[in-house]
């Protein structure tokens, strides 16, 4: 057995702080995460050095900022992570979900990947399979994307919101869920366990299975305060 802390790391994509219950939104329900808030801190004054995905990423797993470690944008590569400092100490390093490491499945410092990535990827099929991809193509399944909803007639008026109408279990965020428990239960290591979970939800297309988004239909739900200028900028 080892004295060092296992450590776990749980990522979710794009979500705002105004989406969990325990920091104020009591419309949602987020009671895993209320678990975490009231058992641990809550940083309500965090703020990202990005607004973009890679560069966002790249400064929380390097420690530097975007115009030091020279990723400004999606698509750059990244350098050296810290994760392969915790692997010098003695972590195992596993990584199960969506990181964004450009490229896709470089290590980025870790022993183990099970790469999920983006839920839209417009060069896919031509150069990279994710887990979840070999999955869905498993069971015969293509993925539901921006590219086969912009088909439908009621595209614009759905303003991105769609629902997971294949196998729940193969939702993006679910097979991340299901992938970490099994990975959990059948790993071999007694090292201690750097372990990075990484749910490509709710960034868009917001597609929630049937059964999630049926809980939301009849509440009341607040909505945004919109400046005329945003509005302006929608047409």
């Amino acid at each position: 057995m080892t004295s060092n802390p296992d450590i776990v790391f749980i990522i979710t994509d794009q979500q705002r702080y105004d989406t969990i219950a325990s920091l104020g939104a009591s419309h949602m329900d987020t009671p895993n995460i209320d678990r975490l808030v009231s058992d641990g801190v809550s940083f309500s004054q965090c703020h990202v050095t990005a607004p973009s995905c890679v560069p966002c990423r790249a400064s929380l797993f390097t420690g530097y900022y975007p115009h030091t470690n020279g990723v400004l944008a999606n698509g750059q590569p990244w350098s050296k992570t810290w994760v392969s400092d915790l692997a010098n100490t003695g972590y195992h390093c596993v990584n199960i979900g969506k990181m964004h490491t450009i490229p896709y499945d470089s290590n980025a410092g870790f022993h183990e990947r099970f790469v999920v990535e983006n839920k839209d990827r417009y060069l896919e099929g031509r150069w990279f399979f994710d887990e979840w991809d070999k999955a869905l193509a498993s069971h015969g399944l293509k993925k539901q994307q921006r590219e086969e909803y912009r088909k439908r007639t009621d595209y614009r008026d759905r303003l991105g919101a769609f629902t997971w109408d294949l196998n729940p279990k193969l939702h993006s965020d679910n097979f991340i869920g299901e992938t970490t428990c099994w990975w959990l239960k059948t790993k071999p290591i007694e090292k201690p366990l750097f372990l990075v979970i990484g749910f490509p939800g709710p960034h868009p297309p917001f597609d929630p299975t049937p059964e999630m988004a049926e809980k939301y239909m009849a509440r009341d739900c607040p909505l945004p305060n919109v400046s005329d200028e945003e509005l302006s900028n929608l047409v």
